[in-house]
């Protein structure tokens, strides 16, 4: 199983020099990949409850976010071979033509180092600040997927859809990976899961237990089964939110938190249940404000990519 890591783009570690230093360790060490998150706003009266934390509040971290694209995009010219993803991009805020040739020129500059992680997201205040409609964002999303696809594997480049529109035209450069970047879908909610299945290369999950994480791969490879697909190309790629502490934590801790044994066989959990990837992120951990302590945590992490 491939191991990765976060890029620092949230919260006041989001500077140049983190990045950098980050990306060049993580390569340096034999890290499969580096990733970025998206938040765009730290709403003062949020509208909606943050999924990601006990009384729906926002972290304070995220009232400063480095760009995800931008962020990989900096650390592409200053590494060679380490993968650059995205957990996710959400696609209501964007114009699929021209997040298409974004991530094309990405893929194209960095030599096919792209993976493509997308999802609904799921704050209403951001909804809103993009101009985009909540109320649509799954039919939206169905289109949003063909137009990449479209855009990235036909030349030249003809789609009409009910939401979206290309007339037959040259758009360049391709992706160098073929046919397209691995598009990997967060997602949950049945409408969502099923789309993975039909349209998506694989499942980027964060928050889960393992067991739940298999149960549900499972359903989504059922549904691929069912749209036609072979469920054996699907892949799982999860993003794991990172808490590591000098002693072991009590049964009943979340996943990926913990001593480091707890943590490996976390890592061997995931292996089992046919897991590819998983990207260690330590950013809402204590002391995941500290350049320090990231570089620590890269040394320190290194052995679980023998662990499965």
């Amino acid at each position: 199983m491939k191991i990765g890591f976060s890029l620092p783009n949230i919260g006041p570690i989001g500077t140049a020099e983190a990045v950098t230093k980050v990306a060049q360790r993580a390569e340096a060490l034999g890290y499969s990949s580096l990733w970025t998150i998206e938040r765009l706003l730290y709403p003062l009266n949020l509208q909606v409850p943050y999924p990601g934390t006990p009384d729906g509040s926002l972290p304070e971290i995220y009232k400063h976010s480095l760009d995800p694209l931008e962020a990989l995009t900096f650390v592409a010219g200053q590494t060679k071979k380490i993968k650059l993803g995205t957990s996710v991009l959400d696609m209501p805020y964007y114009n699929p033509v021209m997040l298409a040739r974004r991530l094309s020129t990405l893929d194209f500059l960095s030599n096919g180092r792209l993976i493509v992680g997308l999802g609904l997201g799921w704050s209403k205040d951001e909804m809103e600040a993009t101009g985009a409609d909540i109320t649509k964002r799954g039919a939206l999303a169905d289109e949003f997927l063909q137009v990449l696809k479209t855009i990235w594997t036909t030349n030249p480049v003809e789609f009409h859809g009910k939401f979206y529109n290309i007339p037959k035209s040259y758009i360049n450069p391709k992706p160098v990976q073929k046919p397209h970047p691995a598009i990997y879908l967060g997602a949950f909610v049945p409408a969502a899961l099923k789309r993975l299945a039909k349209e998506a290369d694989g499942w980027n999950p964060v928050f889960l237990p393992i067991p739940v994480m298999a149960q549900m791969f499972d359903g989504i490879k059922q549904m691929a089964k069912e749209a036609g697909r072979d469920p054996s190309e699907l892949g799982m790629l999860v993003h794991a939110l990172l808490e590591l502490t000098d002693t072991a934590l009590d049964n009943d801790r979340a996943i990926f938190s913990g001593s480091l044994e707890q943590i490996a066989d976390d890592v061997r959990g995931c292996a089992k249940i046919g897991i590819g990837e998983i990207f260690f992120d330590p950013a809402f951990s204590p002391g995941g404000q500290s350049l320090d302590r990231w570089m620590s945590l890269l040394e320190q992490l290194q052995p679980m990519m023998k662990v499965s």
